[in-house]
């Protein structure tokens, strides 16, 4: 029996795996994966980035952890680093552990503003791990927008009934742009839009579930770029830390002063830690530094051109994509899971839920490498 406990529900795919570096896992065998899935969308600057590492080893030799009840140099940079590539100058960061503790905090915070407990969300959006958002049985409405694929017109929602399902006592519209819970599906723009127009002219505010798609996944800072929208507040977690547990709430400057108005309060043991600061900050320099934004951006459509030709085979139904995010369906659950394992193998590691399969590759993965797995990918699903 293994003394570490797993409550995942998956089996454990590569019981021992010792290192990585840049895309790659290494097992206590010596065998090689190439990591599609970046650590589960973390490892967004590639595993043992030397720069991130760099920053925590100096971070550790200053500061650690501090409390919630003071400031800190490097937080209050990163703070101004995080507002910056989220537009919102002149506005507020907290910085917590994780993506679930993010939208926990951004729907307490919109809570004390709106004096509201009605939250509005899509049917297939993932919101984190928590109870309080897993369980959508009371005061929940949810927009379940599956027919909007046979829409007879996808660009002008304008008398869609999904409208009519609107509450005017909405609290807050949680977006999550283009994840949906794994699956890589993205919802009307015209929709979304539409949507925000209505919550927020009832008073209610816009939060963008960025802890997937932010980051630069899909081929821009944020998922919601896509959709020409400004959120209200913006959850980022998972690819900020490139594997170290940080996340950050950024909100604009009008709710922020809001929320200091409604004497809002939060307290958590890592609540704005310097050393989680300090990794954040250096994650938005290497991909600035580097230029990771416009790479995703300009060799995205090139593998997702190279995923499609995949549709020429009987056993894949549909591949989706957007930057650096991926989805392909295949028949069945069956061969799903046969392509996964066989795949695993091979040394590709790949999300995997039933008959889709999911690739999010690190920012910095080879455009040979990536290629290398479509061909493989190609191999198996011909024989399937």
């Amino acid at each position: 029996m293994e003394a570490v406990f797993n409550s995942t529900g998956h089996r454990l795919q590569i019981p021992d795996v010792v290192s990585g570096e840049g895309a790659y896992l290494v097992d206590g065998r010596g065998n090689r994966y190439l990591d599609l899935e970046s650590g589960v969308w973390c490892t967004s600057v590639g595993h043992g980035n030397p720069r991130v590492n760099d920053a925590i080893r100096a971070q550790m030799g200053i500061l650690t952890h501090a409390g919630f009840c003071y400031s800190n140099p490097v937080v209050e940079a990163a703070a101004e680093s995080v507002l910056s590539i989220c537009g919102m100058e002149g506005g507020a960061a907290v910085f917590l552990s994780s993506g679930s503790e993010g939208i926990d905090y951004a729907r307490q915070a919109v809570r004390s503003i709106t004096k509201r407990n009605r939250s509005l969300t899509f049917h297939d959006a993932y919101l984190g791990s928590l109870s309080s958002v897993r369980d959508r049985t009371a005061n929940w409405s949810i927009i379940d927008w599956e027919r909007c694929e046979s829409c007879p017109d996808r660009r002008r929602p304008v008398d869609c009934d999904h409208l009519d399902d609107i509450p005017d006592d909405v609290a807050e519209f949680l977006f999550e742009p283009g994840s949906s819970s794994g699956q890589v599906r993205f919802a009307p723009v015209p929709l979304v839009q539409k949507v925000v127009d209505l919550v927020r002219s009832n008073g209610g505010k816009i939060i963008a579930n960025e802890v997937t798609t932010g980051i630069g996944r899909t081929g821009s800072w944020f998922g919601h770029e896509h959709y020409d929208i400004r959120p209200d507040l913006i959850v980022i977690g998972k690819g900020i830390g490139n594997g170290y547990p940080v996340s950050v709430v950024a909100m604009n400057a009008a709710t922020s002063q809001e929320l200091e108005s409604a004497e809002f309060q939060y307290m958590q043991s890592h609540q704005n830690d310097p050393l989680g600061a300090a990794v954040a900050k250096e994650v938005i320099s290497v991909i600035q530094d580097d230029a990771l934004i416009e790479r995703a951006a300009r060799i995205g459509p090139m593998f997702l051109t190279a995923l499609e030709g995949l549709l020429a085979h009987p056993a894949v139904l549909d591949v989706r994509g957007r930057g650096l995010m991926f989805a392909v369906d295949l028949r069945d659950e069956l061969t799903g899971g046969e392509v996964f394992r066989t795949l695993l193998e091979r040394g590709f590691i790949v999300g995997h839920r039933g008959a889709t399969l999911r690739m999010d590759p690190p920012l910095t993965i080879g455009e040979d490498e990536f290629l290398s797995f479509v061909a493989a990918f190609d191999e198996l699903v011909a024989a399937a």
